[in-house]
């Protein structure tokens, strides 16, 4: 990895990988056949690109019970842990509206609730994905929402991942679709003869899923445009290079614009964590994924003080923050910006994918700055409530007029103005 000294104005900033016009020109394409042609142009384009034929787009009860049943038990036990602790960490970030009475009868409130629908994307292809089914159904059964649908490319033996189907039979999603890319993202926008419309689509998915995403925004509501996965890491003279490194890699596998980051006070270290990078990138399976993100996107930052340091940070906004530094737990407080921060030796990055309780899905590119994480709040919305009596209309009426003519709206002030007295 590339040691250099900190500077102003490094980032995380990554273009939107093959987000080309010849792309997009392919994802309108799909969104506008399926919306004419609903399942038969979901079907199409699902041999084209999948490689197989469905004769039925929907998983059956079943299939997801004969997957679930081949999994190996420990690790549906360990899905099931999993689960439970998400669910306790989304629990607690429930609320519920309120009421505020005002004089003479009148209030002002805020009623909350849950979204109807929404549809989850599970990321197929190369590896699958249980965790992310953990991560997205959990916080919108827990906001409430009545109807979730999964959809997720299947292999081309026409059969989703075992473990993604162990994951909703451990939630009790029982609609899913064995569909991916643009095609699966537009049939849950419109909708089709075997697929009804949602309201919100979360999830990630590759650079296809992605342009699909921001296409149909509008349409219906979108979590995020996920980029690619980022890990900064914060450590001084105490962490263990072999550690860090590893967490390094641990994102680094995951694509090859991934953004692997060491800040650090401590030139040994920055030294002795390029040098192990290099040792494990060796023995890891994805190793050419992972040398491929260290080499373009990877760097080792050092930093003359911890507040440099953590400024650095501040500016990189990353979508995972690890912090392995004396007093860990008094430097991040002083992390304003990141998806998920990690405090301490033992909390490696991993530990929130999979098992902990917060979730997974981040914002990546600086965009954590101004996005938060998925949560319950992500499948909620609010309704504001205006009550007002006779009385305190007729104090606050003049008032209300006053400024609706100030805007020059004059229906405004009339409208106001139309009430209070016996109609016939």
């Amino acid at each position: 990895m590339k040691i250099t000294k900190l500077a102003k104005g490094i980032s995380l900033k990554r273009p939107l990988e093959g987000g080309n016009e010849e792309q997009l020109k392919v994802v309108r394409q799909v969104l506008a056949d399926v919306r004419a042609q609903g399942d038969t142009a979901v079907r199409t384009y699902t041999e084209k690109w999948d490689g197989f034929a469905p004769d039925k787009l929907h998983v059956t009860k079943e299939e997801i019970e004969a997957g679930a049943n081949a999994l190996d038990a420990q690790l549906y036990t360990d899905l099931k842990e999993a689960a439970d602790n998400i669910r306790l960490y989304h629990e607690q970030q429930m609320r519920t509206g309120y009421r505020l009475d005002l004089a003479d009868g009148s209030w002002l409130g805020q009623r909350i609730t849950a979204l109807d629908a929404v549809g989850l994307y599970v990321p197929g292809g190369t590896a699958a994905y249980p965790s992310s089914v953990l991560m997205n159904v959990i916080p919108a059964q827990v906001a409430g929402v009545k109807r979730i649908v999964i959809t997720s490319p299947a292999g081309r033996d026409g059969h989703l991942p075992v473990g993604v189907l162990a994951a909703a039979h451990i939630l009790g999603v029982e609609e899913i679709y064995k569909i991916g890319g643009a095609q699966a993202i537009a049939a849950l926008a419109y909708g089709t003869e075997t697929i009804s419309a949602v309201d919100k689509i979360t999830g990630p998915g590759n650079i296809f899923v992605a342009l699909a995403k921001r296409e149909v925004f509008g349409e219906v509501a979108i979590d995020m445009i996920a980029g690619p996965s980022e890990i900064a890491v914060l450590a001084d003279e105490t962490a263990f290079a072999d550690e860090i490194a590893a967490d390094l890699l641990s994102q680094a596998e995951h694509d090859k614009m991934a953004c692997p980051i060491l800040v650090t006070t401590s030139e040994e270290l920055a030294h002795r964590v390029a040098i192990e990078v290099e040792k494990q990138l060796v023995t890891l399976p994805r190793a050419e994924v992972a040398r491929a993100s260290v080499e373009n996107f990877g760097a080792i930052y050092i930093a003359e003080t911890m507040a440099d340091a953590v400024d650095a940070i501040n500016s990189l906004a990353p979508e995972h923050l690890e912090v392995v530094t004396k007093n860990a737990e008094a430097v991040a407080e002083k992390v304003r910006h990141a998806g998920g921060i990690f405090i301490g030796r033992y909390s490696s990055e991993p530990v929130g994918d999979y098992f902990a309780g917060t979730n997974h899905v981040l914002p990546t590119n600086s965009t954590a700055r101004f996005a938060s994480g998925l949560n319950v709040d992500d499948f909620l919305k609010k309704s504001s409530i205006v009550y007002y009596s006779e009385k305190t209309w007729a104090a606050n009426a003049p008032k209300i007029a006053r400024l609706a003519r100030m805007e020059g709206l004059e229906g405004h002030a009339r409208a106001v103005e139309s009430r209070g007295w016996e109609k016939e």
